[in-house]
């Protein structure tokens, strides 16, 4: 089924006129719709609410950024950082180009203020943190446009619109049955997976079955030890740092903070322990 995408072109309008006429073409070319608010004067609340109800019903957000900051609005921030920030927080997928070779644009399309100056490279910076592109001319940004929408596309899909008599009543109840077995069988692999263990972890040890941990430990000389611990108390202690990727390093180092611990619980006083290494097998 074909789809028509549409996409909110943000910009300053006068300094890249040339750009957004190439950026418009690549749209275009690549059976989009583009839409854009920089010729309307954004000048109070009802004009912010009309470009925020645009920017709602696109598919995708497109931002170019030259060498100007453009006009400022009643927070402080230009129209075009507050358009890129509001599709932002609403989930749209964006995708930035900003200018490569900023020294080489013409003294006219620059901020001519140092505060002009200071916030275009903050909101730059903003920019560079979601997916960001560079070009240097206006046929350079139409086919970085092209090329890089086309992934966006395949790797962010979007509702997209078609033609109301494209799709005939019957496909669509088709593709509403195949949506709703496809959702049943979604919900029982959730309920299941979340009601019974992995297949093949009844073999495992786990919970409070005890794991015998054997560790070397300097305190006065070298020492030969080992502790009695449950996969429970294991999974307390390592649980937390594997939530996002953890190296082995820092495991190892979470477990000689509870070996130290341990040994100083059952001294019942602080001891000049040195070099304790968990035997490598039983890491």
């Amino acid at each position: 089924m074909n789809k028509k995408y549409q996409v909110f072109v943000s910009s300053t309008f006068m300094d890249l006129i040339d750009e957004r006429q190439e950026v418009i073409q690549a749209l275009l070319e690549l059976d989009c719709f583009p839409v854009g608010m920089e010729l309307f004067p954004a000048a109070d609340d009802d004009q912010w609410t009309l470009i925020k109800g645009l920017i709602d019903d696109c598919d995708y957000y497109i931002l170019i950024v030259g060498g100007r900051y453009g006009s400022i609005g009643p927070n402080g921030k230009s129209y075009t950082q507050m358009e890129y920030e509001y599709a932002i927080e609403n989930g749209i997928p964006v995708i930035s180009f900003v200018h490569g070779e900023p020294n080489k644009i013409e003294s006219g399309k620059t901020e001519q203020s140092a505060e002009g100056k200071r916030k275009l490279e903050e909101f730059k910076d903003l920019a560079k943190q979601k997916m960001c592109k560079f070009w240097n001319s206006p046929s350079d940004l139409g086919s970085q446009v092209s090329r890089s929408l086309i992934k966006l596309i395949k790797s962010k899909p979007r509702i997209g619109w078609i033609k109301a008599d494209i799709t005939t009543s019957e496909e669509a109840n088709q593709e509403i049955n195949k949506l709703r077995k496809e959702i049943d069988l979604l919900k029982n692999q959730l309920t299941k997976a979340r009601t019974s263990a992995p297949e093949g972890t009844e073999n495992l040890q786990q919970g409070e079955d005890e794991f015998e941990m054997n560790f070397r430990y300097y305190y006065g000389g070298d020492n030969n030890s080992s502790i009695e611990i449950t996969w429970n108390k294991l999974f307390f202690i390592l649980a937390p740092l594997m939530v996002d990727e953890s190296t082995e390093d820092s495991l190892h180092n979470e477990l000689k903070k509870y070996l130290r611990d341990h040994l100083e619980q059952s001294i019942k006083r602080n001891l000049p322990l040195r070099n304790i290494t968990v035997n490598n097998l039983d890491f």
